[in-house]
């Protein structure tokens, strides 16, 4: 390489830092990169940077499940490696395994559930019919009216005073 291109790569390095690096790429189409850490030329230390390029470049349309877990412990750098696509892949059908056997414990539990009440072993739940809530200042009264109420007929300024005010003016 010749001494110039060395000169100007060097150059570039320290006016705009170093180029990202294609750190890898998920099932989706997202690529992840990288910014290693680097020095500015006016001496500032700047750290290292990941960051994504999303498939889908409206960032406010994303949902949970859109980057893999994997990938997103990276970009938080709560790993340092980057994930590899098997890792990712095993990981998946683990979770795919789990979601499964939750499902059988939980049918089973119905089942069982079902036939302890069945038998008597286990008294059923009362299903009661509560309105309102304990912390509503109407529990266990009749419910305000929905209708709205007015006082614009009868309304006086200066007539309302805060109960046991006592004085019918402002001392």
């Amino acid at each position: 390489m010749s001494r110039a291109v060395q000169v100007l790569r060097a150059l570039r390095l320290r006016l705009f830092g170093p180029a990202k690096e294609l750190m890898g790429t998920d099932q989706f189409g997202n690529k992840y990169y990288r910014v290693p850490k680097h020095e500015t030329r006016a001496g500032q230390i700047i750290p290292e940077r990941r960051f994504v390029e999303a498939i889908n470049s409206e960032a406010y349309r994303y949902e949970m499940g859109d980057f893999p877990t994997e990938w997103e412990a990276w970009i938080r750098k709560r790993r340092k490696d980057p994930p590899t696509i098997e890792e990712i892949l095993k990981n998946e059908s683990y979770r795919e395994e789990m979601k499964q056997k939750i499902k059988d414990v939980s049918e089973k539990d119905k089942l069982l559930q079902a036939k302890e009440y069945k038998e008597g072993l286990v008294a059923e739940p009362a299903h009661t019919q509560v309105k309102g809530h304990a912390s509503a200042p109407y529990y266990g009264k009749k419910e305000p009216s929905q209708d709205p109420m007015s006082t614009a007929n009868t309304f006086q300024p200066g007539s309302w005073m805060p109960p046991g005010s006592g004085s019918s003016h402002n001392k």
